[in-house]
C-alpha cells in the first residue's frame, strides 16, 4: 500500500515522507543536512561536510534500527518525526550547544509558519508559501492577491502566479498554427465571437489548458485577442471552432506554456509589473505601468488627456505628460480675449484628479510633469516643487534638447531663447548657465527637477520618421519614453537567482540559464501587448503600432556580493555591461524568431530597421572588438525577418517587485546592509540575507556588530572588527561616490534601449555646484534623464537607518575606473572644466590625479569633504526614527517612506510612488 512505501526493500533507502499538511513527497536528505548545517552556523561551528555526515548517520540509523518496519507500519514517516531524530544525534555526538540551536531553529520555524498562515488567512502552507518570506508575503497580501467583496483574501501566492500565467498564455494558443496565419486575409464572422462577450459567467472555469481552467476574465481576454487578430485577417478559424480544439484536448500542450511562465515567477527568476501581477486574469484585466499622453494647447484636448489620465489610474497605471505645447501664463486666449494660466496651472488638474482616483483601486497614481527648457515658463517650472505640499502626485523634469546644451558648453555665448509654443516667436534671451543653475540649486533643496536628454533619447531612435517626429515624454520615472497615446508594459528579472556553486563554495554566473529566461521572458512580455485589457481606445492601437517591451533586471547588489565582486570597481562596472549586453542582445533575438511566425511590428517597414540601425549606443559607439555578441548578424536577421518589438528593454523601479523577491532594487546597490527598527516592544535589525551568512560564517555576527553597523549608515567601511575584503565587498550606496553611481547608470545605458530609474545618491554637504556637475556627467555619459537626491533634500524625510548613536567612519571617494574613463571619452572642455575639482583630492592622495591640460590645474585644492557626509553630518533621509516635522507617511500603512530609484517607497507594505514597480 502507498503509505507503507517508505523505503526500498533492496536498498533499504527512505523513499517518502508526509509533510505537515498530509501530504505524501519524495524524501531529500540534503533537506536534513541544510537543518544541520544552520544549527551549526548558529551555534559558531559552520561546517558543510559535518553536517552532510550527520545526515547520512541519521538515515542509516533509521534504517539499520529498522525504525521505518517496527514503529511506521501504519503510517509514512513525518517531518517531526525526523526533525525529532535530528535532535537526538546531535545531542549523540555530543554536539549540545549545535543541537539546543537546532531546538531554537524548529520553534522560530514554527513561528514563521503561523505568521504566515495568519497573513494568508490559510490553515494550511501551500510549497509556494513556503518558499515567499514574510515580508514578500505581506506586499502580496496587501496589495496583489485578490479579495472578495467583504475584504477576505480569496487566493493564495500560488494561485495569483497561475491566473497570471493563463492569461499570458492565450496569446500563444491565439498564434498556434492551426489558428492564425500572418501572411494570408482570412474573413471570420466577428459578430459571432462578439457574442460570447455576454456568456462569460456561463464559461467560467469550463475550459482548461492541461490541468489549468480559465476563469471568464481569461475567457474575455480569449475572445478580445481572437477579435483583434481576425481584424486583421489573420485567423483561420472561426471562434467556435477554436473552442471546440481546446474543448477537445487539442491545445493541451499549451498547459506546458503555462507552467512555464509560472515556473518563471515562482522561482523568482521573473516578474512582470505590478499591474499585471494585480490584474491578469481579474475583472480590470489592464495589464501595463507606463503611459504617455498628449497635451495639446486647446481645452478640448486638455481635458480629454485628463479623462484618459483618471481611466489610467483607475486601471493601474501612471501617466507621463509634457506640457510644452501649452501656451505660457499671461499669453493671450483669443476665444474669450483673457490670458493663458500656464502650463502649471494644468498640471493642478492631473494632480487633483490623481488624489482622487486610486489605481486598481489599492493605490495613488504617479505622474510625470515635463517642461522643455525653451519654454517661457520654464523658471517658474523648476522652481515650483521647492514649497512642500505643492504637485505631490508629480514626479517633475526639465526636458533639455541639443541646442541647450550648445549654449551651455560655449564658451563665448550662453544666450539662450524662451519660445512662445503657440506663435514659435523668440520671447526673450536667458543665460543658459543661469537657467542650468536654478535647475541644480532647485534639485539641490527639493530633489526635484530631474533632468531628461531628448537629445540622448532620440540619438538612435528607430521610429522618428514612422512616427512623425522625436520622443518628448517619458513615464512616471523616467525610464520610458513614450509617444502619446503609448502604453508599455515592464518586467525584471532577479539576477540573484543566476549563480551556480562551484566545488570549492564560490559561486559562478550561469548564462546559458540567464539567455533562457531572457527569451521566455521576452515572449512573456510580448504576449502581454495582446492580451492586455487597454484603459483608452487609442492606447490600444498605438501601443500594438510600436509593440514596445521594457524587460529589465533587479537583485544586481546581491550577484554582485555573491560572486565577490564590488559594485563600483574595474571588474563590476565590465561585469554589469556583460549583463545589460546580454540582456538586449537575446531579448532582440527572440523578438526576431517571435517575428517570423507573428510578425514584425506594424510600423516596422517605415523605421530605421530597415536600415540597419538598433535603439542601442553600445553598438553604435563601443568598438566592436570590444562587443560580446556578433551585433552584425543579429541586425542582418532583423533585416530579413523583421522584429516584433521596436524598444525591448528598460530598467524600471522594482521597489515592490524586489520585496517579493527579496533582492535590491533594479541597478542598486543595496540601500544599507543593517537598520535599525523600533516598536513598542523593544528594538531589532533588519540584515541583508547575504551578508547576515557571511557575518555567520565567520563568526562576527554579534548583536554588537550590527548596532556598530546601523551607527554606521548600514554601512561596514571603517569599522576594525570587520575584515578589508568585506568592507570592499559589501558596498552600499552611501560608500560609493555620487559619480560612480552615475557611472554604474551609464555603463548599463550603453546596452538597454529605452533608460534606466535610478537614483544619484548625494551626501547632504555637496554643494550646488556637485549637482550641476552630475547633469553635466550625465548628459556627456550618454544617459538619458538624471534624478539627484541629496540627504536632507526633502521634507518629508521619515527614515533613518542610524540610532542617536550614529558616527560615519569613512570617506567616500571616486573609483579610479571612472577617473580614467572621463579622461578617455569626455573631450568637451566646459564639463571638464566643471568636473575638474572633484578629482584635486587625488593630487595629494596614492591615487592618480587628473592631468589634462583641458583641466584648470592651477585652481586651489578643493577639501574633497564637499563629496562626503562629514561626521557630524544632520540625520540623512534614511534614519529610522520618526521626526516631529514630517509631513508625509505611506498613505496605505502609515509606516515609513524611503528614496529610491527616485521614487517614496514604503519598506513595510511596499507602497511606491512610482508605478512601474
Amino acid at each position: 500500500m502507498a503509505e507503507t512505501d517508505l523505503h526500498d526493500s533492496k536498498n533499504k533507502t527512505i523513499v517518502h515522507i508526509k509533510k505537515r499538511n498530509s501530504t505524501i513527497v519524495d524524501f531529500e536528505q540534503s533537506k536534513i543536512s541544510n537543518a544541520i548545517y544552520k544549527a551549526l552556523v548558529a551555534a559558531g561551528k559552520p561546517d558543510h561536510k559535518l553536517a552532510e555526515l550527520l545526515a547520512s548517520k541519521l538515515v542509516n540509523k533509521i534504517i539499520k534500527n529498522g525504525y521505518l518496519e517496527s514503529i511506521h507500519k501504519d503510517h509514512v514517516l513525518s517531518v517531526e518525526d525526523v526533525q525529532d531524530m535530528v535532535e537526538s544525534i546531535l545531542i549523540e555526538e555530543g554536539l549540545a550547544e549545535t543541537a539546543k540551536a537546532y531546538i531554537l531553529y524548529r520553534h522560530e520555524r514554527r513561528k514563521l509558519r503561523e505568521m504566515k498562515m495568519k497573513i494568508l488567512n490559510k490553515k494550511d502552507l501551500d510549497e509556494v508559501d513556503k518558499t515567499l518570506d514574510v515580508n514578500s508575503l505581506r506586499v502580496l497580501s496587501s496589495r496583489y492577491l485578490l479579495r472578495d467583496n467583504s475584504g477576505e483574501i480569496i487566493e493564495g501566492p500560488k494561485q495569483l502566479f497561475e491566473r497570471v500565467a493563463i492569461l499570458v498564455a492565450i496569446s500563444d494558443i491565439i498564434h498556434d498554427s492551426r489558428v492564425y496565419d500572418f501572411h494570408d486575409n482570412h474573413s471570420q464572422n466577428l459578430s459571432e465571437a462578439e457574442l460570447y462577450y455576454k456568456k462569460l459567467d456561463d464559461f467560467d472555469n469550463k475550459l482548461k489548458i492541461g490541468s489549468y481552467y480559465f476563469n471568464k476574465y481569461h475567457f474575455e481576454a480569449l475572445i478580445r485577442s481572437y477579435i483583434d487578430e481576425a481584424k486583421l485577417g489573420r485567423m483561420k478559424l472561426s471562434f467556435k471552432e477554436l473552442l471546440r480544439l481546446i474543448a477537445e484536448g487539442k491545445m493541451s500542450n499549451y498547459g506546458n506554456k503555462i507552467t512555464e511562465y509560472y515556473n518563471l515567477m515562482v522561482s523568482n527568476e521573473f516578474l512582470p509589473n505590478t499591474p499585471t501581477l494585480m490584474n491578469a486574469g481579474a475583472r480590470l484585466g489592464q495589464l501595463s505601468a507606463c503611459f504617455v499622453l498628449d497635451m495639446p494647447d486647446d481645452m478640448y484636448s486638455i481635458m480629454k488627456s485628463s479623462t484618459d489620465a483618471a481611466m489610467i489610474f483607475k486601471s493601474g497605471g501612471g501617466v507621463g505628460i509634457n506640457y510644452s505645447d501649452l501656451r505660457p501664463e499671461g499669453d493671450i486666449v483669443a476665444s474669450t480675449s483673457g490670458v493663458a494660466s500656464g502650463p502649471t496651472s494644468f498640471m493642478q488638474i492631473i494632480d487633483s484628479i490623481t488624489d482622487v482616483v486610486k489605481q486598481g483601486g489599492k493605490r495613488r497614481g504617479a505622474n510625470m510633469g515635463i517642461l522643455e527648457s525653451w519654454h517661457p515658463d520654464i523658471e517658474k517650472f523648476i522652481t515650483m516643487k521647492t514649497k512642500p505640499g505643492m504637485y505631490e502626485n508629480f514626479n517633475v523634469s526639465v526636458g533639455i534638447w541639443s541646442d541647450f546644451w550648445k549654449s551651455l558648453v560655449n564658451k563665448e555665448d550662453h544666450k539662450y531663447s524662451l519660445k512662445n509654443p503657440r506663435t514659435k516667436v523668440n520671447v526673450k534671451n536667458i543665460d543658459s548657465h543661469q537657467l542650468m543653475e536654478l535647475i541644480a540649486l532647485s534639485a539641490w533643496k527639493s530633489a526635484e527637477p530631474g533632468v531628461i536628454f531628448f537629445d540622448n533619447i532620440n540619438k538612435y531612435n528607430p521610429c522618428m520618421n514612422a512616427k512623425g517626429g522625436p520622443l518628448r515624454a517619458t513615464n512616471p520615472c523616467g525610464e520610458q519614453s513614450l509617444y502619446p497615446c503609448e502604453s508599455c508594459n515592464l518586467g525584471s528579472i532577479n539576477l540573484s537567482k543566476f549563480v551556480k556553486r562551484k566545488a570549492d563554495g564560490m559561486y559562478e554566473f550561469d548564462w546559458p540559464k540567464y539567455e533562457q529566461s531572457i527569451r521566455t521572458a521576452t515572449r512573456f512580455l510580448d504576449n502581454i501587448i495582446d492580451v492586455n485589457k487597454y484603459p483608452v481606445e487609442e492606447i490600444d492601437i498605438n501601443t500594438k503600432l510600436t509593440r514596445r517591451i521594457g524587460l529589465g533586471i533587479m537583485g544586481i547588489a546581491d550577484l554582485l556580493f555573491m560572486l565577490q565582486i564590488p559594485y563600483d570597481s574595474k571588474e563590476g562596472y565590465e561585469f554589469m555591461s556583460k549583463l545589460a549586453e546580454t540582456l538586449s542582445y537575446f531579448s532582440m533575438d527572440e523578438s526576431v524568431v517571435i517575428s517570423k511566425s507573428r510578425g514584425a511590428f506594424p510600423l516596422f517597414d517605415q523605421t530605421e530597421y530597415k536600415n540597419g540601425d538598433i535603439p542601442l549606443s553600445g553598438y553604435h559607439e563601443i568598438p566592436k572588438d570590444s562587443h560580446y555578441y556578433d551585433w552584425d548578424s543579429l541586425i542582418e536577421k532583423i533585416k530579413n525577418n523583421g522584429i516584433r518589438n521596436s524598444w525591448t528593454t528598460t530598467i524600471a523601479p522594482t521597489g515592490t517587485l524586489s520585496m517579493i523577491s527579496d533582492v535590491s532594487n533594479g541597478v542598486e546597490p543595496v540601500f544599507a546592509l543593517v537598520f535599525e527598527k523600533r516598536v513598542t516592544v523593544g528594538r531589532f535589525f533588519y540584515t541583508n540575507k547575504i551578508f547576515e551568512n557571511v557575518l555567520k560564517e565567520h563568526g562576527l555576527y554579534t548583536d554588537e556588530i550590527l548596532i556598530k553597523i546601523a551607527n554606521n549608515y548600514g554601512s561596514v567601511r571603517g569599522i576594525n572588527e570587520i575584515p578589508e575584503w568585506i568592507q570592499k565587498l559589501f558596498v552600499t550606496a552611501i560608500d560609493i561616490h555620487w559619480t560612480d553611481h552615475i557611472m554604474a547608470q551609464a555603463v548599463w545605458q550603453k546596452w538597454i534601449s529605452n533608460a534606466i530609474a535610478k537614483t544619484i545618491n548625494m551626501p547632504g554637504d555637496v554643494t550646488v555646484e556637485d549637482v550641476k556637475c552630475a547633469y553635466l556627467l550625465a548628459h556627456e555619459f550618454g544617459l538619458k534623464g538624471v534624478t539627484i537626491y541629496r540627504d536632507g533634500s526633502r521634507n518629508e524625510q521619515v527614515l533613518h537607518i542610524t540610532g542617536n548613536d550614529r558616527e560615519k567612519r569613512f570617506q567616500v571617494k571616486p573609483s579610479m575606473y571612472l577617473h580614467d574613463y572621463i579622461l578617455a571619452n569626455i573631450h568637451e572642455p566646459y564639463v571638464l572644466d566643471q568636473v575638474n575639482p572633484i578629482f584635486k583630492d587625488y593630487e595629494s592622495s596614492d591615487q592618480y590625479a587628473v592631468t589634462t591640460n583641458t583641466f584648470d590645474n592651477q585652481l586651489e585644492p578643493n577639501s574633497f569633504e564637499s563629496n562626503t557626509v562629514s561626521i557630524n553630518a544632520k540625520p540623512d533621509s534614511y534614519a529610522l526614527t520618526r521626526t516631529e516635522n514630517d509631513k508625509e507617511a505611506c498613505p496605505v500603512c502609515k509606516n515609513y517612506l524611503i528614496i529610491t530609484e527616485g521614487c517614496n517607497m514604503c519598506i513595510e507594505c511596499g507602497f511606491s510612488s512610482c508605478g512601474s514597480g
